[in-house]
């Protein structure tokens, strides 16, 4: 049987004792999904593909630190988010928003504007092209949420933040993202 054929487990098992062949196998099944994950987030070509390759390296030296096989792509997705908004960090791009500064007045969803149904008709090109254009720490709050399906508790890991901090910047998110494509809708 090729390696192509064999799941995941297997591979991963045979990763574990060294076998280059199952890892190749397993970066070419999973590589576009990690190198998007990265882009999106760091928003360079060149830097995402670097991270992306780190994050499989990472992954082939830990590999025996992995409890359960089948979750072999959530773990790998999370390398890579945490490589990749480390770098972001690094690079000095990230700007916080001070804690002092936040307003603890969480607004509920159910402030969302009649003009909901609108936004439905929007091409998602559109509005990943809008996304792009909020303020860095709004972009990779809502990716990691609205994209990447993470959880507030998740995200305030992830990007540093207190519970409250990171409801608000996704909360603030998603209304600056709402005014952006209002015209587009209108």
């Amino acid at each position: 049987m090729t390696l192509t054929h064999q799941n995941i487990e297997q591979l991963i098992k045979l990763c574990k004792v060294g076998n280059q062949l199952a890892q190749l196998e397993i970066y070419n099944r999973y590589h576009k999904a990690m190198y998007n994950i990265s882009y999106r987030i760091v928003k360079n070509d060149y830097v995402a593909e670097d991270i992306m390759q780190d994050a499989f390296l990472t992954a082939f030296t830990k590999l025996n630190s992995l409890n359960d096989i089948n979750t072999f792509g959530a773990w790998l997705k999370r390398i890579v988010v945490n490589k990749s908004i480390y770098h972001f960090n690094k690079n000095n791009k990230y700007q916080n928003v001070p804690f002092d500064d936040v307003a603890f007045k969480i607004e509920e969803d159910s402030s969302i504007n009649n003009n909901t149904e609108n936004f439905t008709q929007l091409k998602a090109k559109e509005i990943l092209k809008t996304m792009n254009s909020l303020k860095e720490n709004y972009r990779i709050a809502l990716t990691l949420h609205l994209i990447e399906g993470y959880d507030y508790e998740e995200i305030c890991d992830i990007m540093n933040l207190s519970y409250a901090n990171c409801r608000t910047t996704i909360s603030r998110a998603k209304t600056s993202l709402r005014q952006k494509l209002e015209p587009m809708v209108n």
